[in-house]
């Protein structure tokens, strides 16, 4: 995201914690890329779901955002436990068998990783998303997902080496 895209989101979060309709209508749709991004791997199927109720939670506690600053972070958090909240709900907990392993280049590449990523758990894929795709530390992961950072740290072995198993089985 680019700066003057983060400034825009703290002057519509500023606005709209103002009482201001439009800024919160306005932010919503801005916010919405972001948290589709982040809750798509971890909801799967209900990626959309997750991102609707992540964004009904934001609109919400905006009022409660103390510092605009922090939005990103402050959204990201929520957008993470709606998303693990709708897959856990979902229970969508059904294999698919792996084909063979495409050549690396193989649009059918990415759909197996889906496929791999379909098998783990909420929590797992929650904390492979946000080390491995949003970058974080398991520090920050841990305290997103409200657990220990010990917590985070096994939840990530444990991630990858399901994701490996699954991938090479």
């Amino acid at each position: 995201m680019s700066p003057a895209d983060r400034d825009r989101g703290i002057a519509l979060a500023r606005a709209a914690r103002a009482g201001n309709t439009l800024a919160m209508d306005d932010l919503l749709d801005h916010l919405t890329p972001y948290v589709a991004r982040i809750c798509t791997p971890i909801a799967r199927a209900d990626g959309p779901d997750a991102t609707q109720e992540a964004l009904v939670a934001v609109f919400k506690a905006l009022r409660g955002l103390r510092e605009p600053e922090t939005l990103y972070g402050w959204v990201r958090a929520i957008a993470v436990r709606e998303a693990v909240r709708v897959a856990q709900r979902a229970a969508r907990a059904v294999p698919a068998e792996l084909a063979d392993v495409p050549e690396h280049g193989d649009p059918q590449l990415a759909a197996d990783i889906d496929d791999v990523l379909a098998r783990l758990s909420p929590g797992h894929r929650a904390v492979l998303v946000l080390r491995d795709v949003e970058g974080l530390d398991e520090e920050s992961a841990a305290v997103l997902l409200g657990v220990p950072a010990g917590t985070a740290k096994s939840r990530l072995h444990r991630a990858r080496s399901s994701f490996r198993k699954a991938w090479f089985s």
